[in-house]
């Protein structure tokens, strides 16, 4: 047997997970460019902080402020906040706020609300200790600030509009919607209303109002005319968005670079490297593609993309969604019940190409809140040896393996 380490469980120990293939099963790695970047240090975190791209420095900006919020982005990320957050409370505290004039909004957007075991793994056992932090409620708590000139009503969260500073925190990874998440995305859908996030995913980026078909502009790594991403910044100027700090992250979720500054102007540079680090060129007509997911494994229906690109006619695809929490409830999308859900749901559509889809977890349930399909169509196990047993049951001779390590971040590279 040949053995293969992917990362594995990065709230829960940040492990690897060992997977053994048969020798005479041809096994490609498809790692992203970025894997192996190593992490900065403090000296970088405060060199990024010290020259924000387009904007004032967060001291400066605190010595004209009175209230901070720092807004974080939730357990569905990678961010490590709790590296970052103290050189930003240093800014702070030289630009003249007090530590009871800060507090944390958690950046839910649609998703289910976090706890104080989530909370500490983000943010530290001393943030929260020392700071309130609260989790954005997309149905209440709310204040009207206007609309987008694509008609998008914006409601934001009352505590983050009470503060007179507003400070987002989060990444800059691929998505399948908005291009790549950070930047404005903090904010929307980060802190804003369910109708404010509804209008914007189910109006602003669909082909046309109530088409289950995305509008083309919108998509993996697009950004430049993506229709919801400028919604979204759009939203973000009207939130009155000070400034942004966004991180890198390489294969093991490691912070790799941070850029802070100007929402629009940060996130276009952390793009441009996030482009060499996450577009990953697919393999090809893999008899067998293993998509582990781990950045945002309670998400992991992301991993499916990249993986649908590369297996070939009856194929299976194996995909490891093996942290303990499963699929987060997502009040937007979520499935609700067993033949529905959200407002947005739609039941995952069949991929009549494809032989089987196995997902490796030994964290069972009945029907996934974020579906891979119906709950018939695909085969649940346990164990690695569970894995190869149901792929040696349904293929023979010398197999093409592709490994994605990271598929949840991964895409193919992207002409914008």
């Amino acid at each position: 047997m040949k053995a293969v380490g992917v990362p594995s469980l990065l709230w829960y120990g940040n492990t690897e997970l060992e997977l053994r293939f048969p020798t005479d099963w041809s096994v490609q790695i498809c790692s992203m460019p970025g894997a192996d970047r190593p992490p900065i240090g403090s000296k970088a975190i405060r060199e990024a902080l010290a020259n924000p791209i387009g904007s004032k420095t967060i001291s400066s900006l605190a010595a004209e402020r009175e209230e901070a919020v720092i807004i974080f982005d939730d357990m569905t990320r990678p961010t490590r906040a709790y590296q970052i957050i103290p050189f930003i409370l240093d800014e702070l505290k030289r630009g003249g706020i007090s530590d009871d004039h800060i507090r944390f909004v958690d950046a839910l957007g649609c998703h289910g609300a976090d706890d104080r075991i989530d909370f500490v793994k983000k943010l530290g056992e001393d943030v929260v200790e020392r700071f309130p932090v609260y989790n954005h409620n997309p149905f209440h708590n709310l204040t009207e600030v206007g609309k987008t000139m694509r008609g998008t009503p914006v409601e934001l969260n009352a505590e983050v509009m009470d503060c007179d500073l507003r400070i987002g925190l989060g990444c800059v990874v691929p998505h399948p919607g908005a291009g790549y998440g950070g930047g404005g995305k903090i904010i929307l859908p980060g802190v804003v209303s369910f109708d404010t996030t509804y209008h914007n995913h189910g109006v602003v980026g669909r082909e046309h109002p109530g088409s289950i078909t995305r509008n083309p502009t919108t998509g993996w790594g697009k950004i430049e005319q993506n229709v919801m991403r400028l919604d979204m910044e759009e939203t973000a100027k009207l939130a009155g968005l000070d400034i942004k700090v966004d991180a890198l992250v390489n294969g093991r979720g490691e912070t790799t670079a941070l850029f802070a500054g100007d929402f629009v102007k940060e996130h276009r540079e952390a793009v441009k490297l996030g482009r060499e680090v996450y577009e990953t060129q697919p393999a090809t007509e893999a008899d067998i593609v293993v998509a582990n997911t781990y950045s945002k494994a309670n998400e992991s229906t992301l991993g499916m993309s990249i993986a649908l690109a590369s297996v070939k006619r009856e194929g299976s695809i194996v995909l490891i969604a093996n942290t303990p929490e499963a699929q987060i409830t997502h009040y937007l999308v979520g499935k609700f019940g067993k033949k529905g859900g959200a407002k947005l749901y739609q039941p995952a559509s069949p991929h009549p190409e494809l032989g089987r889809l196995i997902v490796f977890s030994p964290h069972k349930v009945v029907d996934p809140l974020l579906s891979w399909g119906d709950p018939d169509s695909f085969i649940w196990v346990k164990t690695w040896v569970e894995v190869l047993e149901e792929l040696r049951a349904a293929h023979s001779g010398r197999l093409r393996v592709a490994v994605y390590p990271n598929a949840d971040i991964q895409c193919p590279p992207q002409a914008d």
